[in-house]
């Protein structure tokens, strides 16, 4: 048995607590099958904890989530919440964890599973045995520059509307090293490729943003391939060959775009985990937050029609990326990978080719089966 790993669980809203049920399946499974331990706490984010605390996310949360090994989340929001003030909104939980967790990096894997090809908005031939990863600097850039905001300027005879607004891109030379190192090391244990995507054609941030990724490749990663393509240039590529790819790391605008991109050629977004990195703490492992792309979806919560698989492969990074546990993330993956083979669909996977339909719990069992029988 190992040592414990440490894991705050945070449901959130809507089909959250649904999905992270199923993941919680997955873990009991691994400690009971694979000699791992895991020390689980649960608490509220969101709406929920809105409701109980009249904040987003309490002070004693944010505590824990500093402590752990790794915070699994589900989902945020919903319309209950509409009329709440911005800085009340469930949203501003998640976004409370990614900045004092200082969450630099965030992890957007792509990947079709071959059961799936055919709900990708490409030709099958493009998508099959797709699998990249992009890596997306989240704390800085043009969403968190100054000077910023919408001012009145009228001192310009042409600005009828008397005016403008402003964000300003911003990056230094550290922010850029600390997501082009967090992709060299992805890639060693990928394809050992990075394409490093900007627009150093028309942006001066693109210029030192092209240097720092290349600095950092000649002086700590010469054993990686690194590339160099202009973000559009890299949009365009995503739906003409996707393949190409092993991982991308792009700064946080031209990351948001590319990586909801990417997320369509697989199929369905109840498909898609997601992983935000930190700075390693004292026991080496990063301060990390995993969540599933989707959604809280209320119009579906409580109906037993939410995918599972998104939250349970989030659970997978986990595994490969806090706990250094990568053969029992393959293991979880290639279950997830014969339940879908075998037919299994939940609401959302409900097209082409047909299928049998499964809830939300039934799916979470077809998975821990898949499991079991590779024991």
């Amino acid at each position: 048995m190992t040592a414990p790993y440490s894991l705050l669980v945070l449901p959130g809203d809507g089909i959250g607590p649904e999905v992270m049920a199923e993941v919680v399946k997955v873990i009991d499974w691994f400690q009971a099958n694979r000699g791992m331990s895991f020390d689980v706490s649960h608490d509220l984010v969101g709406g929920s904890a809105y409701d109980k605390h009249g904040v987003p996310l309490a002070d004693e949360t944010m505590a824990k989530a500093q402590q752990v090994d790794a915070v699994l989340l589900g989902a945020v929001g919903g319309p209950k919440y509409d009329d709440l003030d911005f800085s009340l909104k469930p949203e501003r939980g998640l976004l409370r964890l990614r900045k004092e967790m200082d969450l630099f990096a965030n992890l957007r894997p792509a990947q079709c599973f071959d059961a799936l090809a055919d709900f990708s908005s490409l030709k099958r031939e493009v998508v099959t045995g797709l699998d990249i990863l992009i890596v997306r600097e989240l704390t800085s850039g043009i969403y968190f520059g100054e000077p910023r905001g919408i001012h009145d300027d009228n001192n310009t005879p042409e600005n009828e509307g008397g005016r403008v607004g402003i964000n300003t891109q911003r990056y230094t030379s550290g922010e850029i090293r600390r997501v082009a190192r967090s992709a060299f090391e992805l890639a060693k244990r990928r394809g050992n490729r990075v394409c490093s995507m900007e627009k150093a054609n028309v942006m001066e941030s693109g210029i030192l943003w092209r240097e720092e990724v290349q600095w950092v490749h000649d002086n700590e990663y010469p054993d990686v391939e690194l590339s160099h393509m202009y973000a559009d240039n890299g949009a365009m590529q995503l739906v003409r060959n996707p393949r190409q790819f092993d991982v991308i790391v792009t700064d946080n605008l031209f990351g948001d775009l590319l990586s909801d991109a990417a997320a369509m050629l697989t199929g369905s977004l109840g498909m898609l985990p997601s992983a935000s990195l930190g700075a390693p703490m004292e026991n080496g492992r990063p301060k990390a937050l995993y969540e599933p792309v989707h959604g809280s979806a209320p119009d579906i919560a409580g109906q037993g029609k939410a995918n599972p698989i998104a939250c349970i492969l989030s659970f997978a990074m986990a595994l490969r990326y806090s706990f250094d546990q990568g053969d029992a993330a393959a293991e979880l993956e290639r279950a997830v990978e014969k339940v879908l083979a075998d037919g299994a669909r939940t609401a959302d996977l409900m097209g082409p080719g047909g299928g049998t339909p499964v809830s939300t719990s039934e799916m979470g069992d077809r998975i821990v089966a898949a499991l079991s029988t590779r024991t």
